[in-house]
């Protein structure tokens, strides 16, 4: 690859291992709201003492410090750990798909031509994604233009399959969304065009499993968006207030099938064309490969149409998923530990299953597989399969115990770790699982801190947007349980038990996620890669 970094002259990095731990969803209360905080309510003596170090910073962590249009558009752990590997900020998700509808790319790409090709020949046109502005996985805004272009060039028939979201937006959000949507498909439908809602659900039950935790939530949505298999309503509106009256909220309400005169409205048949517009690819690999894959086996599909299948976007790079997408993902290379491993510094990676792609697969500039497999190590270790807060302290004693005996076999220079409680278990809007979340990460945390400390090494401690820092919202004296994540900073502190003030953190940068590659090679004794953002450290 042709990559090579400085030494610094006037530093020499530390005996052992350089150690990077991401609190996901770990952000810092805004003054006055720390009664809704997990990250304050929690008790937190280790953290408590390394928020007040000396080597203690926050870091942006949304909007345009890591890619997304604007700052009111919050972060997430894809474009978080993208920018943490990167060292740099690159259009992401949102920004990259806007752009893409802003300048034509998106219309005049060859799919998207064959897309509307077929649509005037009377195909029709399929759209399942995530309803709602959250800007996270999807935004409504990119649904209809798409619609509204396919309209414009003659498509007649279209079908909707809405997965409702609750997580990213208030979690009993969803007929916000859709009434004003089935305003615009009745407008439509008066105009000509055969335009419907067919089939969806809730996030987290159908559709968008990630990292292979779960199959049967993607076997759910297609039993729903192919087979026609699901409860059956006569709207999209009845199936939501259904959802509401078993006291559930959105992202996790059931599969839905709408039918009239006693038949589905619009089962994915052969010849049809599918549109999957979620940009965001963890929770959209597994539905493109029951679409793609010839020889699939994690359930049984039943019915396989012949369909043309498209993503928003190539949701994974090297294995090529899905095989047909309209927007192409920015493309990160030169990634830290593309130029440590040229270095021939040995690394590893670990978490369990909800963040193992985001310290692999996110971190190197979402590329699969390793960077070179014989100086790396990359740990998965599975995650239990149950309501995240009924399980807060999820696997965090596992991936430390697993992360211990990495760092003592001495084989590793530089290791990275994802705890995700604080984002999975925020999620859930559930506070007091919160706070259990927060007390297991910061038990763990002083734990590997303690190791690292006694092998002569470095230990830095971040997160990658915040969650569980704001629990719930409060109007008019009325609380409700926020589950989206936060525009807050994260915390950012080092922890060098042999530092005697060789350097400190710089104050004059207003540091973001995209900072922290240039301090990791600082720390192991490198010089920052020239157009990296600035490292979070200066040596006196």
């Amino acid at each position: 690859m042709g990559l090579q970094l400085k030494k610094i002259d006037n530093f020499k990095p530390r005996k052992g291992p350089l150690l990077l731990i991401i609190m996901d969803g770990v952000g810092l209360a805004k003054p006055g709201k720390e009664a809704a905080s997990a990250v304050v309510q929690a008790k937190t003596p280790n953290l408590d003492r390394l928020f007040k170090s000396e080597l203690f910073t926050t870091l942006k962590a949304h909007g345009t410090a890591v890619g997304l249009p604007s700052d009111s558009d919050m972060g997430n752990s894809e474009v978080g750990h993208n920018a943490l590997g990167a060292g740099r900020v690159f259009a992401q998700g949102a920004k990259l798909v806007d752009g893409a509808i802003e300048n034509g790319s998106l219309f005049n790409s060859k799919h998207f031509k064959h897309l509307v090709e077929q649509a005037k020949a009377g195909k029709m046109v399929h759209f399942i994604g995530l309803f709602s502005d959250g800007n996270v996985h999807s935004h409504l805004s990119h649904l209809h233009a798409m619609m509204d272009y396919l309209i414009k060039n003659g498509a007649k028939r279209i079908r909707i399959h809405p997965l409702w979201d609750g997580r990213d937006v208030p979690e009993r959000s969803a007929l916000d969304f859709l009434l004003p949507f089935e305003e615009k498909l009745s407008q439509l439908r008066q105009e000509g065009t055969d335009i419907k809602i067919a089939s969806g659900g809730g996030r987290m039950n159908v559709t968008m499993d990630r990292y292979e935790a779960n199959w049967q939530i993607v076997k759910k949505g297609w039993d729903a968006h192919v087979l026609g298999k699901g409860r059956a309503f006569a709207s999209a509106k009845e199936a939501v207030e259904f959802g509401y009256s078993q006291n559930l909220t959105d992202q996790y309400l059931d599969s839905f099938v709408i039918v009239e005169h006693g038949e589905p409205v619009g089962r994915i048949l052969d010849g049809d064309q599918v549109v999957y517009f979620n940009f965001r690819g963890d929770r959209a690999i597994e539905i493109s490969r029951a679409f793609d894959e010839e020889n699939f086996s994690y359930f049984d599909r039943e019915f396989v149409p012949k369909v043309d299948y498209y993503g928003m976007m190539e949701y994974d790079g090297d294995l090529h998923i899905p095989k047909k997408f309209l927007v192409n993902p920015p493309m990160i290379e030169r990634t830290v530990s593309a130029y440590l491993a040229a270095e021939k510094v040995t690394s590893f990676a670990i978490s369990e299953t909800q963040k193992y792609g985001h310290v692999t697969y996110f971190w190197n500039g979402n590329r699969s597989g390793y960077i070179d497999a014989k100086l790396e190590k990359y740990i998965e270790i599975p995650s239990d399969i149950v309501p995240f807060d009924q399980k807060p302290k999820m696997k965090a004693r596992e991936i430390t115990e697993k992360t211990i005996e990495l760092l003592r076999s001495g084989k590793y220079q530089f290791g990275r770790l994802n705890f995700p409680n604080g984002d999975m278990v925020g999620h859930t809007g559930v506070m007091d699982a919160a706070i259990v979340a927060m007390e297991t990460v910061d038990e763990y945390v002083g734990k590997l801190i303690d190791v690292v400390n006694e092998l002569d090494g470095v230990t830095i401690v971040t997160a990658d947007h915040g969650n569980c820092d704001e629990m719930w919202t409060e109007e008019k004296g009325i609380r409700q349980p926020k589950t989206a994540h936060t525009l807050n900073p994260v915390p950012f502190v080092i922890i060098d038990k042999n530092w005697h003030g060789e350097y400190a953190i710089n104050r004059e940068i207003k540091g973001g996620l995209a900072n922290v590659a240039a301090t990791i090679l600082n720390l192991l004794g490198f010089e920052k890669v020239a157009d990296y953002e600035p490292s979070l450290i200066k040596f006196k």
